[in-house]
């Protein structure tokens, strides 16, 4: 079998970066090379390689098809060195690898979005574990330590937490449910007789309420998700975050219900860390973010 030369990803990256740019000039421009040394390294991969990886069309170098098909593989080698290496200086200046975030479900989904997408850009190589509770799941996970931080409505004993922000809660039904119907506002009593829906605390070892569940007939999901689509189609009423169903009021699909009282009610949620004195840089640049982008969305 005859050996196949031995090339360097060095070499790759330079006849990248005359394809990208269009030229050996412009390439070792953004190399910050002198063009010589970049003809040099084509010329030197070219010799190599037991096909050929470019031809000329007018003033351009472009690829052939099997520089194609070659210098996309090495792209992606690239990449992969380059990722290796990214992770290498984080896990020097002491990032973490991976940080673990417990989030009642309760919070504003967008506000989550948000901060993800914040924290990409800072640090690309550390990895992210959502993890989504209810109720007393969120403490366990805290308690166990199998979480770095936590937003959570009460923090379990021997935790404190900053307030991040209060959630908003509004009691909800289809538009055609028999509780709008009554034209008029609407009682404990109605409610009585009505199916609630409600969202199952995800913990292990005790199970939390939260809320009215005082109805006679009572379907329990495991996600809000879920319990906002039985809402849609009319098999209950509930109370849900206001933030979760902004675009179902907008479009009429859920209607606040008229209630004497208690239509609205709220809840203050906290952002714990596991251990801060122990947190690591990742943890700390993701709680500042979550912080900022909370107090940026209080009036």
């Amino acid at each position: 079998m005859a050996q196949l030369p031995r090339t360097t990803l060095e070499q790759w990256a330079v006849l990248a970066a005359v394809i990208d740019e269009g030229g050996f000039a412009p390439a070792a421009e953004r190399l910050g090379r002198s063009q010589a040394a970049v003809s040099y390294a084509v010329k030197q991969l070219a010799g190599e390689v037991p096909v050929a990886l470019t031809t000329t069309r007018g003033r351009r170098t472009v690829l052939t098809d099997a520089g194609t098909t070659l210098l996309r593989r090495a792209r992606a080698l690239l990449a992969e060195v380059e990722g290796i290496e990214a992770l290498a200086a984080s896990l020097a200046e002491g990032w973490e690898a991976e940080i673990r975030i417990a989030v009642d479900i309760i919070f504003p989904p967008e506000i989550l979005y948000a901060a993800l997408a914040a924290f990409g850009p800072v640090c690309r190589t550390t990895r992210i574990e959502v993890i989504e509770s209810v109720l007393s799941g969120t403490a366990e996970a805290l308690l166990r330590r199998e979480v770095d931080l936590a937003i959570i409505g009460q923090p379990p004993p021997g935790f404190l937490g900053r307030r991040l922000l209060t959630v908003g809660f509004v009691a909800v039904a289809h538009p055609g449910h028999r509780l709008h119907a009554l034209g008029r506002p609407v009682t404990i009593e109605d409610l009585r007789h009505e199916r609630q829906i409600v969202v199952r605390d995800s913990g292990s070892r005790r199970r939390l309420d939260a809320g009215w569940l005082g109805a006679d007939e009572r379907w329990t999901v495991s996600h809000l998700k879920t319990s906002i689509e039985m809402l849609k189609h009319g098999l209950g009423f509930a109370w849900v975050p206001r933030a979760h169903v902004r675009a179902e009021l907008a479009a009429g699909e859920l209607v606040p219900l008229p209630l004497v009282e208690g239509g609205e009610r709220s809840v203050d949620l906290a952002l714990v860390h596991a251990d801060r004195d122990a947190a690591g840089p990742a943890t700390r640049e993701f709680a500042a973010i979550l912080e900022r982008l909370c107090r940026e969305a209080t009036p």
